[in-house]
Order: C-alpha cells, then sequence, then structure tokens
C-alpha cells in the first residue's frame, strides 16, 4: 500500500497556504482548511481533456485525482457523483468518493460508498484500505480490523505491507484483542526491505513490537514544508494511539494534540486523532 507515499509527493509539491474562498473543511472547535492553488495547472487540464470528452469515466476520475491532489476535495466529490450518474455501478469511482470523504470528514457517506463498491468489485484496488479507515473513524474497531486484514492480504511486496498492518494492529488494539494484534505484527520484522515514506508506518510498526523506543521516532520541528508536517503528524499519531491503549491517556492526549497542530490537514493521522480528542475526556 503507497498511499502514503502518493501523499508525501502531493504535498512535497504543494505551496504552504492558499486560504482563500470558502473553506474545505470546518472543524468542531472553528478551525477552517482550505485548499490549495492549481500551481501547476493540473485541474485546469483535466477539466479540458473532459470537456472534450465528458462522458469518459477515465478522464472524470482523472479530475477527480487532480481537485483531490490539491485538497479541493468537496469538487472532487461532485466530479465523483458525475461520473457515477454516468457509471452507478463503476467500484473505482465509488471507491474514490468514498475516500474523499473521509477527507471531509464524512465517515457515514464514505462507508455507504465503499460498502456499494464492495458488493460490485472486492478486488476494487484501495477498497478494504479505505473501508477500514471509515470504520475507524466510526469508532468500530473490530469491523476495521477485518478490513485492514483483507487489505494486507493483497499486499505484494514489503513496502505494500507496512501501511495495513499498522492500522489492522491498532484496530485489534483498539478493540481490545492484544493478542491477535501481537500476531498481527509476527510478519513485521526489522530485516523487511522497507524504503522511501513507507518508514514511517515501519518505524511506528517496530515501536509497536517493541524494536524501537519512543526516543528513536523524534518528531520533525514544526514548519512551512508539507512533506515534513505529514511525517509529524504521521508518527504523532502512531504513538499517541499507543500511549492510549498502554494505559497513558494524557500522553496519547499530548501526541494528538501534536498531530492536528500539523498543516497536514487531511491526513489520515491528523483526521483519526482529530476524532479521538472529541472522544477522550477533557481535564
Amino acid at each position: 500500500m503507497k498511499l502514503l507515499a502518493i501523499c508525501l509527493l502531493i504535498l512535497s509539491a504543494l505551496p504552504a497556504a492558499a486560504q482563500t474562498g470558502e473553506p474545505e473543511y470546518v472543524s468542531a472547535a472553528g478551525v477552517k482548511y482550505y485548499a490549495q492553488p492549481d500551481a501547476n495547472g493540473a485541474v485546469a487540464e483535466a477539466e479540458k481533456n473532459l470537456a472534450a470528452d465528458p462522458k469518459n469515466v477515465d478522464l472524470i476520475l482523472a479530475l477527480g485525482r487532480a481537485q483531490g491532489g490539491i485538497w479541493r476535495f468537496r469538487e472532487a466529490v461532485a466530479t465523483y457523483t458525475r461520473g457515477l450518474e454516468l457509471a452507478p455501478n463503476d467500484a473505482r469511482l465509488l471507491v474514490a468518493r468514498g475516500h474523499r470523504y473521509i477527507s471531509l470528514r464524512q465517515p457515514d457517506k464514505a462507508l455507504a460508498d465503499l460498502k456499494k463498491a464492495a458488493g460490485i468489485d472486492p478486488k476494487a484496488a484501495s477498497l478494504w484500505y479505505h473501508l477500514g479507515l471509515a470504520h475507524y473513524l466510526r469508532g468500530e474497531f473490530g469491523e476495521a480490523a477485518a478490513a485492514f486484514e483483507k487489505s494486507r492480504d493483497e499486499a505484494k511486496t514489503d513496502a505494500e505491507l507496512v501501511g495495513p498492518s499498522d492500522w489492522l494492529y491498532m484496530s485489534l488494539r483498539r478493540a481490545g484483542k492484544t493478542a491477535e494484534a501481537a500476531k498481527a505484527l509476527e510478519r513485521i520484522t526489522p530485516e523487511l526491505k522497507i524504503e522511501g515514506n513507507e518508514n514511517l508506518y515501519f518505524s511506528r510498526l517496530l515501536l509497536y513490537k517493541g524494536v524501537k523506543t519512543e526516543a528513536d521516532l523524534p518528531l520533525p520541528a514544526p514548519s512551512d514544508d508539507m512533506a515534513s508536517e505529514l511525517r509529524a503528524g504521521t508518527l504523532a499519531y502512531g504513538i499517541g494511539n499507543w500511549h492510549l491503549y498502554n494505559g497513558n491517556a494524557a500522553k496519547a492526549r499530548e501526541y494528538f494534540q501534536r498531530a492536528v497542530q500539523s498543516k497536514a490537514w487531511a491526513a489520515f493521522g491528523f483526521i483519526c486523532a482529530e476524532k479521538d480528542l472529541t472522544r477522550m475526556p477533557h481535564h
């Protein structure tokens, strides 16, 4: 699973801020989060291509990806909805729209799309990963674990193994299935060949196994570098979760708060930390 790598690639190309127009999302605390400008013209190009062939589902998917790449998630949802009016049983469109509903903090809508996609094409790319995330956000950790298990079964490389394994472990721990969670780590060894951005998940997994310590996973300092901010949020969420189910809720809260202070508001770690903070008692 290379979703984290894709996110980092997108983020590294984004300018620091473009807080104009209507926000994409407003948090419960009233914080407004914005899309980015179409700096490299990807959205404009995709719109032009689609205008020339407006019923081409592949071009609709391409436009939605371009919009999602600069965090125009509401537009992406509208684009995929347009596609589903033409091809209501296209699992690719359902998975893509489900993903963007997660970005917009609408896990109920995401779950509906992703379950429908599973009934149409259970082999659809990234289906089970996003279905797991939708369940996870709804606090349905057992169902999330089942989906992440299926996502992990699709892994063909070590790099594709670590992302779903990380979320599988966290889901099982949150479901109180400690023994099953430990078993889920058996395939994770320091000898795995993990390169590039998937090392963030790999580092979290080695922390869960006790191979690494918290001190081995230092968080980058806050900055305007979006890739660094995604790293910070991703590591902070995993470490915070680890503290939470090991009984240190105060430390977990600290890490979750660091995750949501990052500028990478579209990252899964940010989204899940934000949700967990609403579940935790306030002191």
